[in-house]
């Protein structure tokens, strides 16, 4: 086995962590606590490291753990993410004003139609393509089988795209 060392192995982590508490607490103050608590869990277990076959798995599936009894504690399951990670200064390949301005109200609306969604399928949603993990890393982190990863992404993909129609089609 390879020896895992914190700074290497471990601490590159943290934004991926961050990005998945992120996903599930709403909250970026909750999540950068998440993150830490992550942290110091993993260096906890250091004695165990040796034993366990993927870290990476391991740190996730205790970030993941730890926003879900987050969020269950604070009872935040309805916050958005509309003022978290929207960068106004994000200047896409969009060639006027107008078109920037569409892409950026197209943008929130799909991060309110993700945040709408039950917990399981933002997760897996969040992790499968915003993180681009396999449908099998997904199954392992989140402790399910791949059929339901990908039922999961299809349900989830499913709404978004409905409710994104609708609402392109009559308007907010």
């Amino acid at each position: 086995m390879k020896k895992i060392s914190f700074r290497n192995d471990i601490l590159p982590l943290k934004n991926l962590l961050y990005r998945l508490a992120l996903r599930i607490t709403l909250d970026p103050a909750e999540a950068e606590d998440v993150v830490q608590e992550t942290m110091i869990k993993v260096w906890n277990r250091r004695d165990s490291w040796d034993t366990i076959d993927n870290i990476e798995a391991f740190c996730t599936t205790t970030c993941r753990n730890l926003s879900l009894d987050k969020t269950r504690r604070m009872g935040r399951q309805e916050a958005s993410l509309d003022s978290v990670a929207t960068d106004p200064e994000d200047h896409s390949s969009a060639s006027n004003p107008e078109e920037q301005a569409m892409q950026r109200d197209r943008v929130a609306l799909i991060r309110q139609l993700i945040d709408r969604l039950p917990k399981k399928q933002r997760c897996v949603m969040q992790l499968r393509d915003i993180e681009g993990k396999s449908y099998k890393d997904i199954a392992t982190l989140l402790d399910i089988s791949e059929e339901q990863v990908k039922v999961n992404i299809f349900r989830a993909r499913q709404a978004i795209k409905q409710q994104f129609k609708k609402t392109e089609n009559y308007g907010l």
